[in-house]
């Protein structure tokens, strides 16, 4: 594989890729390695810092709500401030934060900043929703059976099988009603995902060198126009009818 400084001008026309995972999955270690090796910037953490200072909060009050919904308006921004870091110290105090609408307009034009800045890798915070529209960002998803994820929060945090267990269903079910009540989507929704990679199957470094491939392909298709795209594209017709094929008046007599 192509590494760091070696990247292909084509790759460099991509701007983000979005990683979306399932808990205990390695999706956070898969977006650090992919970051490494294009020699992009990773966006986790750093998400959430600044949209704690967008906020005018502190950073562990929003973090503790990060990708979560339940709490957000009673225990986070129900009476909070909203105002600019540099004016803390004179600017007099603006008005209340009254909604999670705040935080999560916060959130979306961190993300989306990023994304126009370039050449970053953005870990979950609904990015794959967020950047939908965008040809120049790749998104990918990153699952594994519960079994292996379980065996791999077990490892990685020093948990029991039942603390592991109950961490991983805590985390997705914030994950999963994050993206539903947020943005009214699944998290497990297929299109919404150029690539879904199990790393059940996979090691990391395989899951990697495929995640590459997939933004080295995206880039080679943004000058396509998007009516060009498709399974079909490039293709003849079939030379025959298909050999599964029954006209009308055959399925209709099947089913009665």
């Amino acid at each position: 594989m192509n590494e760091v400084n070696q990247e292909p001008d084509v790759i460099s026309r991509m701007q983000a890729i979005t990683i979306s995972r399932e808990y205990g999955s390695g999706g956070g270690e898969i977006a650090t390695r992919l970051a490494k090796r294009l020699g992009w910037q990773l966006v986790d953490h750093e998400v959430v810092v600044q949209a704690a200072h967008e906020l005018g909060v502190s950073e562990a009050e929003v973090e503790e709500h990060d990708e979560r919904v339940e709490g957000i308006v009673e225990r986070i921004l129900k009476g909070m401030q909203l105002f600019e870091p540099a004016a803390l110290v004179t600017a007099p105090p603006p008005p209340t934060v009254a909604d999670a609408r705040t935080y999560q307009a916060a959130l979306s034009r961190v993300v989306k900043s990023a994304a126009a800045a370039g050449h970053v890798v953005i870990i979950g915070r609904g990015s794959q929703v967020l950047l939908a529209s965008r040809r120049d960002v790749l998104h990918t998803r990153i699952i594994a059976p519960f079994d292996s994820r379980v065996a791999y929060v077990m490892v990685r945090e020093g948990l029991d099988q039942a603390a592991a267990r109950s961490r991983i269903q805590l985390k997705d079910r914030d994950r999963v009603r994050f993206l539903q009540e947020v943005y009214n989507r699944n998290a497990d929704d297929p299109h919404l995902y150029d690539i879904v990679v199990n790393t059940g199957v996979l090691d990391l470094e395989g899951a990697v060198d495929l995640i590459y491939l997939a933004l080295e392909r995206k880039a080679n298709k943004l000058t396509i126009p998007t009516k060009e795209l498709g399974p079909g594209a490039g293709l003849a017709p079939y030379p025959g009818q298909p050999g599964d094929f029954r006209p009308p008046e055959q399925l209709t007599g099947s089913s009665q």
